[in-house]
C-alpha cells in the first residue's frame, strides 16, 4: 500500500525560524498542507499539539518524514514511543532521506541507535549550558532576573508606601505590577536603605 507523506517540524523557542525544516520537507515531497509544526517546545516534551496532530494523521502505509531526529524526539524513550505508534498503524518514519520502518529488525535498530545519540546530543547541550552559566555566574554576568522596576521607580513605589496613603493593591495598580512585586520591591528598598 503506497501512502502519503506526513510532515512535523519544530523549534524549541518562539523566536526560532521554521521557514528551514519546512522547506526540507517540501523538498522531501511533503504536501504543504501535510506539515504539522510546533514553535516554543522543546523535544524533551512529549505534550506537542503539532506532533499529535501529525501522529494522528498517520494512517497505514504513510510515512512520517522529518528533518532530523532531534526535532521528532530528544530521549530514546519517547523516540521508541513514537516508533510504537507508527508501527501500530503500520507507517514508516522518514528521517531526512532515510526512511526507517519500526516494524523491520533493521530498521529498529538504525532508528534506536539514532535516538541514543539524539539523547546524548541533548544531555551535552544542557551540560553545556550548565557550564556556561557557571562560568558566567562565577565572573559576575549572570545575574539573575532583573527587577520590573527601574530604580527611580522602586524608589517612587517605596516613597509613596510610606506615605500610609496606599496599599500594597493600590501600589502594585499604579505600577501595574503584581502584588508580590511591590513586596519584594519594598524589601529590596528596606535592604538598600538599611531600614529594618
Amino acid at each position: 500500500m503506497t501512502g502519503i507523506k506526513i510532515g512535523y517540524a519544530r523549534c524549541s523557542t518562539d523566536q526560532q525560524d521554521l521557514t528551514a525544516q519546512i522547506d526540507a520537507l517540501i523538498n522531501l515531497g511533503v504536501s504543504t498542507d501535510r506539515i504539522y509544526t510546533d514553535k516554543g517546545l522543546t523535544g524533551s516534551n512529549r505534550q506537542r499539539p503539532g506532533l499529535e496532530q501529525a501522529l494522528a494523521a498517520v494512517r497505514e502505509g504513510d510515512t512520517l518524514v522529518v528533518p532530523k531526529l532531534d526535532r521528532l524526539a530528544r530521549s530514546v524513550p519517547d523516540a521508541r514511543g513514537i516508533a510504537d505508534i507508527l508501527q501500530a498503524r503500520g507507517a514508516k518514519l522518514a528521517l531526512g532521506d532515510n526512511i526507517y520502518d519500526p516494524a523491520d529488525p533493521m530498521g529498529k535498530m538504525f532508528f534506536n541507535i539514532l535516538a541514543t545519540f539524539a539523547e546524548f546530543e541533548g544531555d551535552l547541550i544542557r551540560l553545556r549550558t550548565k557550564e556556561g552559566m557557571a562560568i558566567a555566574r562565577a565572573k559576575g554576568k549572570l545575574k539573575g532576573k532583573q527587577p520590573k522596576l527601574s530604580d527611580k521607580q522602586q524608589k517612587e513605589l517605596y516613597r509613596m508606601h510610606c506615605t500610609d496613603q496606599y496599599s500594597i493593591s493600590d501600589l502594585a495598580e499604579l505600577f501595574s505590577i503584581s502584588r508580590p512585586t511591590v513586596y519584594r520591591t519594598l524589601a529590596r528598598r528596606r535592604k538598600v536603605d538599611n531600614i529594618t
